[in-house]
């Protein structure tokens, strides 16, 4: 039966089916094949979400009674190109027309209490599928190619009223795969859904559940939600059911207890403003590097957090501290090498400009701040803008205008010299030749003693670099 009984009337099935008629003939002649051969086909999941929401793109996703060796045999041949990375799991993808297509035998999943893999099991009909899926938004299935479509969940009803709930109850879904309720959290910041109180309710019943999932897994999820426009939403509610415990604990544990005094910000809410004030800053699309910056750069406050005599409150060195602590949980996370270093030294680099004060920066200081920043130097003034919170309007605007003051400083130097590539006037080569010695440690030293001279001075010129270093030379040791 298309629809559950009392989640919807036939004319609501109808209508949701004639939204996914501009499906691409591609999926049509694909049922064809599978029809032909006795296999049933049918859309599912978050394509079929997606177009209901208008928002399908070039991603389809197809379930079938059909298993993996055999959906192989029907693709290879048709599909203009095949991958079998996840037939383990179920699953055959290819491409087709410029279309990604996923099919996946019925199927179910589920975690014992000491595994980190889902044991995959496969169902008989689509109903057994459908029960199995994460949420009712996406248990909805249009077959092909009779185009009926199927929701046997109340997932129609769901998505106009943009809930999030399980097909089962949440119990068993999240102990099918507890990275379920990591889903929960992202969909509700790509989408802008409501989690329903009861799978709320489980997510904080069944939060340790996660300690099987692996790192990676995680990770994965973890950055979708990072991307999503709705970043602060899902961040919000890992922290409430506590999830975030076993994701990124330095998160909650920013909800640092404010004293009778008052006499400290609420680090956690301030992160979250930054990381949306970083978002509004982003002019290419979603980054993923900047909004981690975003999200740890006070994570070391816990740590270094003092009371003071006077009531004041300091978190001295607390930029280094969160580095080093954003290495260790990323590299943990299993992040990219290039992506826990790019995050670390944005973290480290954060409070740099607050040292800049009215402007009285040396130009070598501001050369210094950008040989430090290297590549990360536009990231590192979103995130220095957007660790502006202060509701002081004054205050506020009289920190962008030192920070304005800064970057154009930053630009005038760069229309004189070489801002981008600071390197000393005389390469390793002339240093060798000029002194007479071999490939060393000498040669490192006076390269640094050159790029510190330069990084003072600004550019020197040939002749004055090579006096320089010659007159360097004559105060070192023998070698």
């Amino acid at each position: 039966m298309p629809d559950r009984p009392g989640a919807g009337s036939s004319s609501r099935s109808a209508a949701a089916a004639a939204r996914l008629l501009n499906l691409a003939p591609v999926a049509d002649d694909l049922a064809t094949r599978f029809a032909a051969a006795g296999h049933e086909l049918a859309l599912v999941g978050g394509s079929v979400r997606d177009g209901l929401l208008d928002r399908l793109g070039e991603d389809l996703d197809f379930t079938t009674d059909a298993r993996p060796q055999q959906v192989l045999k029907l693709v290879k041949g048709w599909a203009d190109a095949v991958w079998e990375v996840g037939i383990a799991f179920g699953t055959v993808g290819c491409q087709k027309d410029g279309y990604k297509l996923e099919i996946t035998t019925y199927r179910s999943e589920a975690y014992d209490r000491t595994s980190r893999k889902p044991t995959v099991s496969y169902g008989e009909t689509l109903a057994d599928d459908l029960i199995r899926r994460d949420f009712t938004v996406n248990a909805m299935a249009l077959r092909l190619p009779q185009r009926e479509f199927v929701d046997l969940h109340g997932g129609l009803l769901d998505l106009a009223k943009r809930t999030l709930r399980t097909p089962a109850t949440p119990q068993e879904s999240f102990s099918d795969d507890p990275l379920r309720m990591l889903r929960a959290a992202r969909f509700a910041a790509q989408l802008d859904f409501a989690v329903a109180p009861e799978v709320v309710a489980a997510m904080q019943e069944m939060a340790d559940r996660l300690k099987i999932v692996s790192a990676e897994r995680i990770r994965d999820e973890l950055t979708k939600l990072l991307l999503a426009p709705n970043a602060h939403t899902g961040l919000g509610l890992l922290t409430e059911t506590g999830l975030a415990e076993y994701v990124l604990p330095e998160l909650p544990r920013l909800r640092l207890e404010v004293d009778e005094h008052h006499r400290h910000k609420d680090v956690y809410e301030h992160t979250l403003t930054v990381l949306d004030q970083a978002i509004a800053l982003e002019e290419d699309g979603p980054d993923l590097v900047l909004r981690l910056a975003a999200l740890m750069h006070d994570i070391g406050k816990p740590r270094t957090r003092r009371f003071e005599p006077g009531g004041g409150v300091s978190f001295h060195h607390h930029e280094l501290v969160g580095a080093k602590m954003t290495k260790k949980r990323l590299r943990e996370l299993k992040f990219s090498n290039d992506l826990v270093d790019d995050v670390a030294r944005l973290v480290e680099l954060h409070l740099r400009f607050h040292g800049y004060g009215d402007g009285e920066w040396t130009d070598s200081a501001v050369r210094r701040y950008v040989r430090d920043a290297g590549p990360l130097l536009t990231r590192l003034h979103k995130l220095t803008r957007s660790d502006c919170t202060t509701r002081n309007r004054r205050k506020a605007a009289a920190l962008a205008a030192t920070y304005d003051a800064l970057e154009a400083r930053i630009e005038r130097l760069k229309e004189q010299e070489e801002l981008d590539s600071i390197r000393p006037d005389l390469d390793g080569n002339q240093i060798m030749e000029l002194l007479g010695v071999p490939p060393g440690p000498v040669v490192g030293r006076a390269y640094k003693f050159l790029l510190e001279l330069r990084l003072d001075q600004g550019p020197l010129g040939h002749e004055a670099a090579v006096s320089a270093l010659r007159e360097w030379w004559t105060t070192q040791p023998e070698y």
